[in-house]
């Protein structure tokens, strides 16, 4: 029986910020996982593959990965010496980072979500990995200005990747499909619960549906804007089903923005081939 992402959700709320030193197995292997939290990684050894927002990129030894809220991951295969180390960050240091820190900067990690480090890079952020380990492994009885160090800390990390990164931002900011895909992602990811439809995001973007079409399908080889749309949503729709056990599923469909809960049983049906019913029950 599958196993639910909750009570390690529960766990990043609770202490805003969960670090693994060293990970031996794929996070959510072969499947899609979409959270509310920031996830870093770090890769120690070996390689791996996976689809970030339906494009599939390899990560190898030194490759740091930012996943930012709400954006798809699905960890596809590794080699046997795969390794890395785990980062998760809570919504709500995200939120104080980016009004006490870089304000809207983040935003370019969707271009380019692997930034390629040199081993002694990558040793001097696994540094900075180590001293979050020890601040955040203490409580703030012990520490009363936990939270505040730990902001501090994730600070001194993020301006030296800004340095690491700086030629490779340089490249994918002269890349205009790159920019169109990744504010279209970015688009879909705030605005799914209002619209499904091609024509909505190329609105947006000042594009016909037919040139957003061809951009989608080359940045995530063949596949068309309103399959990427169908395969996000769904996936919010699972994400739902799990970590709601308790919620109807019309309850679920009124989260995703579906005016009629039958209208999205027919959309989940038609998307995924089984209903919503048959995937909750396949879960619990």
């Amino acid at each position: 029986m599958p196993t639910s992402n909750e009570p390690l959700l529960q766990s990043i709320e609770q202490s805003d910020i969960l670090i693994v030193r060293k990970m031996q197995h794929l996070f959510n292997f072969n499947e899609d996982f979409v959270f509310p939290h920031t996830i870093l990684t770090l890769i120690l050894s070996g390689s791996a593959r996976a689809m970030y927002d339906m494009r599939v990129i390899t990560h190898q030894k030194n490759d740091l990965t930012i996943i930012l809220p709400g954006h798809i991951m699905h960890p596809m295969d590794c080699t046997d010496d795969f390794t890395y180390a785990l980062l998760f960050i809570s919504p709500k240091m995200l939120d104080d980072l980016r009004f006490h820190i870089f304000s809207h900067d983040h935003e370019k990690f969707n271009y380019a979500p692997i930034c390629s480090l040199t081993d002694g890079q990558a040793a001097h952020l696994l540094n900075i990995v180590d001293q979050l380990v020890v601040i955040a492994n203490h409580t703030e009885k012990e520490l009363p200005h936990r939270y505040q160090t730990l902001l501090a800390q994730l600070a001194v990390g993020y301006e030296f990747l800004n340095y690491y990164r700086r030629d490779q931002d340089r490249q994918w900011a002269e890349n205009r499909h790159a920019d169109i895909f990744n504010r279209f992602c970015d688009l879909v990811v705030k605005h799914y619960r209002e619209s499904r439809e091609v024509k909505y995001y190329a609105d947006l973007l000042n594009l016909t549906p037919k040139y957003l079409s061809k951009v989608i399908r080359t940045a995530t080889n063949g596949l068309s804007p309103v399959k990427w749309i169908e395969q996000y949503v769904t996936t919010q729709a699972k994400h739902l089903i799990e970590a709601r056990p308790t919620q109807t599923l019309q309850e679920t469909a009124y989260m995703l923005g579906f005016t009629e809960p039958t209208s999205f049983y027919r959309y989940f049906k038609r998307t995924t081939g089984i209903t919503a019913k048959q995937y909750r029950d396949s879960r619990f």
